[in-house]
């Protein structure tokens, strides 16, 4: 039986203010050729983000897809707020934006690194910590972003929504956004590897008003999950996958995966 944790109204409460999500987030979903497109690339809690420091961290990958199309942007990303990528429409359709960071690295002591593992739905990493004697020690991580959003210019709808990016991990919409309605339902899978993810845990993000709604489902032994669409507006989402480090400097490495849609 599906899994679903969670309903919950949330504020701006979160003591975990390292871990965490990720997104790009255009000003609109809708476009006309000839328009264009200003996304910003957030990071935050709650869904309720902050200009990523572009100082800090590097792009490694950055394109948009529209039917075989492939475009890559690395050229165009600015470090200006509200505006770190600009995008002008030259053709109808449907449109994905796909971003893969660098790895960047964090340490947490004991109590926080287990506050978040329990957080992001990762019980087999606190488990194993516990049954190796580490849950009582602080823990360095190495982690990468993998964030896509899907835009629409004019009427025509096709099949780019399901491109892959090439990401290690990934989400995919089983439905293009631009047909739902509000009191649809959703079905996305979630790949690791090219492979279903099988009971990961998935965060549901939503907008109604100045409130933000939060659904934590488990995925199924397919990868997917399945959650109705019950309000218009933005919304997200998100998984993260941790393993122990293929890198020496670390005992972690998770890979961070968003999608963002827009539901009229």
């Amino acid at each position: 039986m599906r899994r679903v944790m969670a309903v919950v109204l949330l504020v701006l409460f979160s003591a975990l203010s390292q871990a965490h999500e990720f997104w790009l987030l255009p000003k609109k979903f809708q476009y006309k050729i000839g328009e264009e497109m200003n996304i910003e690339f957030l990071v935050g809690e709650n869904f309720q983000g902050e200009p990523w420091d572009l100082n800090r961290h590097k792009v490694e990958k950055l394109e948009v897809h529209t039917g075989i199309t492939v475009k890559n942007m690395m050229k165009d990303v600015r470090n200006e707020k509200g505006k770190n990528l600009t995008y002008k429409f030259d053709r109808e359709g449907t449109h994905l934006v796909a971003l893969m960071s660098d790895f960047a690295s964090i340490e947490l002591e004991a109590d926080k690194f287990n506050a978040y593992l329990k957080e992001d739905g990762l019980e087999y990493i606190a488990e194993e910590r516990k049954r190796t004697g580490w849950s009582d020690h602080g823990a360095k991580e190495f982690y990468k972003r993998y964030a896509k959003v899907i835009v629409q210019c004019g009427s025509k709808v096709d099949a780019t929504f399901r491109r892959s990016a090439g990401f290690r991990y990934e989400i995919f919409p089983m439905t293009n956004p631009a047909e739902l309605k509000s009191g649809d339902y959703l079905e996305c899978q979630v790949m690791w590897e090219g492979k279903p993810a099988a009971h990961s845990m998935v965060k549901v993000w939503s907008h109604v008003g100045n409130r933000i709604f939060l659904q934590n489902i488990y995925t199924e032994g397919d990868g997917t999950i399945r959650f109705p669409v019950s309000s218009t507006g933005p919304w997200m989402v998100s998984s993260v996958r941790m393993i122990p480090s293929e890198k020496e400097g670390a005992d972690y490495m998770s890979h961070w995966a968003s999608l963002v849609f827009e539901v009229k």
